[in-house]
């Protein structure tokens, strides 16, 4: 199953659009988080990621 909904960085509108944001021309993303796996082998760089307030 593919994501379709995004979510714009700027405006933080909703779209299905996969570019840019049609309202303000901002950057989109996936608004969902990772499935989460106990086997995650990428935790570590998230936990620092987290860590570092990005």
């Amino acid at each position: 199953m593919a994501w379709l909904l995004r979510k714009c960085a700027i405006c933080q509108r909703y779209t299905l659009k996969k570019e840019t944001c049609p309202y303000c021309g901002g950057s989109v993303r996936v608004p969902h988080p990772p499935k989460f796996s106990p086997d995650d082998k990428y935790l570590k760089y998230r936990m620092i990621l987290k860590e570092q307030g990005n």
